[in-house]
């Protein structure tokens, strides 16, 4: 039996319910509670149990607002409770992380870490919702030990899905993935958006207000504080609104500084196994000192300047021109330095601050295409042909590349501006409603029911048949100059239809082949060459030319009837008159001319020539020895010339009286001394100290006038001797030929004359002649 209440009049008022049948009670059984249990009722009003199944109402009253202040720099946001009944003051968690990488936790704290790991930045303490996020680090510069984000992964329920930037250095290559297969964007599914911004990619979990962007600049995620308010741990902090537990390890313990905390949040990666979880905690002196910053003169001063002045007393710039200066100092790209930039000016737009701070720096200078326009703040979820009024919208801002005023995008994948939504034609070109168009040679026309494009072959007219005349010409297609989708019959040139030309002409005439204008086929033209013809021979202007007997014929330079060249002939010349030596002879009455004939020799003795008949010689009065004889070789007279070489002579070998000149005139003769003395020629090979040569070395040899007979006048027997010796000798040098290859010089006595010459006569002993053909030097 269900209870009924009835609301008494008394203050504070009561609502009860009286069963007359049951007997007084301590609790409250139709609600489960036991006497002065309070709890919520309904419409913002409290219930006590007061006993015997009775309640007392109780105003629901709500605790006076306090102002307070985030310690992430954010601006405090009015929430309701979990009744909706009374209102107070949050503050959101946003996490940051950008550039080789620098990270804002979710409380404010800034630090730098550079791992290249996986790690956790988000995990439930107390898994309420079943979210968790983590990140994937990368070596992204070659020449320091840097790393930048390549990946983040979000797991939510049973979805995982993992944002990528492609590309680290340069334009940003985005893609998404859903349980590793790759998703088209815009997705929506099971309370999960994906789009992409151009610069981001954007995921929004909508019932729980958690966003989460990732791209070129780095990522950010941001949870409501009223469903995650102390209950994160991670890289990122642990969104209590207190920077004092920021640094916390698995397990709860803290740590003085972040960037030691953060490789205790390692995520398995079978991809990375050299990344493993210290086993202890450094200790405070083997902590790596802070390093001052550089004077590095970049972008960075952009941070605390005018520019964004503005947005400076709501969001600080420290954190990020921290970050800024450290990328600056220590890594290649400058383009690095961009991302603080970027990171801070996407902080002041979540507040409403827009800064076109991209005009400022070349540098970091937006490159929009030529029909979309850059905007520091613009819809996340840009406007698109294709919207559904009943799809969830992403009520946040991003800087991009956008559409122009009044223009929207004809469609996510297609990133074209339409002013009004029609269709796209196949090359991509927008058309309005019903407007028609030509593509292809179809008519075509974009359909306003269907809206999409619908086309048709383009008809042709009939035209009349054609009819082609003269030699080459056929009839074909031929597209329509006035209407390219169409085609006409033209009478066309073909070559192939052209008959066959005989190419032979006259000699002394050459082919021309032309095509005459206004015609299709090559005709020809026999043109005259500068040549003379005869007996169908050809002969160039200036050549012999065979004529009549006793003629000289030639090919002249004038033209004659059929305008070749004219042959002109005149009667031969004989030239009758010869050289020294030769005469004129006509062999035959019927020869136009004679010939010089050779009868005799001519030499030329200074400048005065001598006649010779066959076989007779001539020689120098002053040298006989030089005989020049004429010798008929047949059809020439030749001169021989000649030179007597005579056998050595030595006078003092002749008898007294006896020397003369031989018949030839040339030579000396004589009687010769019987076995008188005289230079005998020898050939001797030399050896001296391993080196030798074969040299001319001659000797004397032969008999003198040596005799004994008894003198009256001494009374005694008179002797006198003389002996073959040399009478005139000089020293000669020759090169020995060593076995090395070298020379070694080696001097010896040259005979040059001998004689003989008086001597002293001793005992008759015998006489040795000396005929070595060698002998040693030592």
């Amino acid at each position: 039996m269900s209870p009924t209440t009835t609301v008494e009049s008394t203050t504070p008022s009561r609502e009860s319910t009286n069963e007359t049948a049951t007997p007084p009670s301590t609790t409250c059984p139709g609600w489960n509670k036991v006497q002065n249990d309070t709890f919520y009722f309904c419409n913002c009003t409290m219930a006590k149990c007061i006993g015997n199944n009775t309640l007392e109402i109780v105003p629901y009253e709500c605790p006076p607002m306090k102002n307070i202040t985030c310690a992430n720099g954010k601006t405090p946001i009015l929430v309701y409770d979990e009744y909706h009944c009374c209102q107070h003051y949050e503050c959101d968690c946003e996490c940051e992380g950008w550039g080789d990488p620098h990270y804002i936790t979710f409380d404010g704290l800034y630090y730098s870490y550079q791992g290249n790991c996986s790690y956790y930045l988000m995990k439930e303490i107390l898994p309420t919702h079943g979210l968790e996020i983590y990140i994937d680090n990368v070596h992204c510069d070659s020449t320091e030990n840097v790393s930048c984000p390549r990946s983040l992964i979000v797991n939510y329920g049973a979805q995982s899905i993992k944002l990528i930037n492609f590309n680290l250095n340069g334009q940003p290559a985005l893609k998404a993935f859903k349980n590793g297969d790759g998703l088209k964007l815009p997705y929506w599914e099971h309370k999960v958006k994906v789009m992409s911004t151009g610069i981001n990619l954007v995921l929004e979990i909508l019932h729980l207000k958690v966003v989460v962007k990732f791209g070129r600049t780095g990522f950010s995620i941001t949870l409501p504080y009223q469903h995650f308010g102390g209950n994160t741990q991670g890289r990122c902090g642990t969104c209590s609104n207190n920077q004092a537990d920021d640094c916390m390890l698995p397990g709860g313990t803290v740590v003085e500084r972040c960037s030691v905390m953060a490789n205790y949040w390692l995520k398995e990666d079978r991809e990375k196994p050299d990344c493993k979880i210290p086993n202890t905690l450094p200790k405070k002196e083997e902590l790596p000192l802070e390093q001052p910053p550089c004077n590095s003169g970049s972008v960075c001063e952009l941070l605390k300047s005018s520019v964004f002045a503005e947005c400076h007393p709501k969001v600080s710039p420290d954190n990020f021109y921290k970050g800024c200066i450290f990328d600056s100092c220590h890594v290649h790209s400058r383009v690095l330095e961009c991302t603080s930039l970027e990171i801070y000016a996407a902080a002041c737009a979540e507040i409403g601050i827009c800064i076109h701070w991209r005009n400022y720096t070349k540098l970091c200078a937006s490159d929009c295409p030529s029909d979309k326009i850059y905007r520091p703040c613009g819809p996340a979820d840009q406007p698109t042909c294709e919207d559904n009024p009943n799809d969830p919208v992403m009520n946040f801002t991003t800087e991009g590349c956008f559409c122009p005023e009044g223009m929207k995008l004809f469609s996510k994948e297609s990133k074209i501006c339409v002013k009004s939504c029609g269709c796209l034609d196949p090359n991509g070109m927008p058309r309005e409603l019903n407007e028609t168009f030509e593509y292809k040679c179809q008519n075509c026309v974009c359909d306003g029911s269907t809206k999409t494009v619908i086309c048709k072959p383009k008809m042709c007219p009939v035209r009349a048949e054609k009819r082609c005349t003269g030699p080459g010409y056929v009839l074909a297609n031929q597209t329509d100059p006035l209407d390219p989708c169409c085609t006409v019959h033209v009478c066309q040139c073909q070559s192939s239809a052209c008959p066959v030309i005989n190419m032979n002409c006259p000699v002394g005439f050459r082919s021309n082949i032309s095509v005459p204008e206004g015609k299709c086929c090559p005709e020809r033209r026999c043109e005259r060459k500068r040549v003379c013809v005869q007996n169908d021979v050809e002969y160039w202007p200036g050549s012999s030319v065979p004529g009549q007997k006793c003629e000289n014929c030639f090919c002249s330079t004038n033209s004659s009837s059929g305008d070749l060249m004219a042959i002109e002939c005149n009667p031969q010349q004989c030239e009758e008159t010869c050289k020294k030596g030769f005469e004129y002879v006509k062999n035959n009455s019927d020869d136009c001319c004679g010939t010089c004939v050779q009868t005799h020799c001519v030499i030329n003795v200074n400048g005065t020539k001598i006649p010779l008949k066959e076989d007779e010689t001539w020689s120098p009065h002053e040298n006989k020895c030089e005989t020049n004889t004429c010798v008929n070789s047949g059809e020439t007279f030749t001169v021989i010339s000649s030179h007597i070489v005579c056998p050595p002579f030595q006078e003092s070998n002749c008898k007294n009286d006896t020397i003369q000149t031989a018949a030839n005139g040339c030579c000396k003769i004589c009687v010769e001394k019987e076995k008188s003395c005289r230079l005998v020629g020898l050939k001797t090979l030399i050896t001296h100290t391993g080196c030798q040569s074969e040299v001319d070395m001659p000797y004397c040899e032969g008999s003198c006038n040596t005799f004994t007979k008894y003198s009256e006048a001494a009374a005694a027997m008179e002797h006198s001797c003389s002996c073959c010796k040399e009478t005139r000798s000089s020293n000669r040098t020759v090169d020995l030929v060593c076995p090395n290859g070298g020379m070694v010089p080696f001097t010896y006595m040259y005979v040059e004359e001998c004689s003989c010459g008086h001597t002293e006569c001793t005992t008759p002993a015998r006489q040795h002649v000396r005929r070595k053909r060698s002998f040693t030097v030592l």
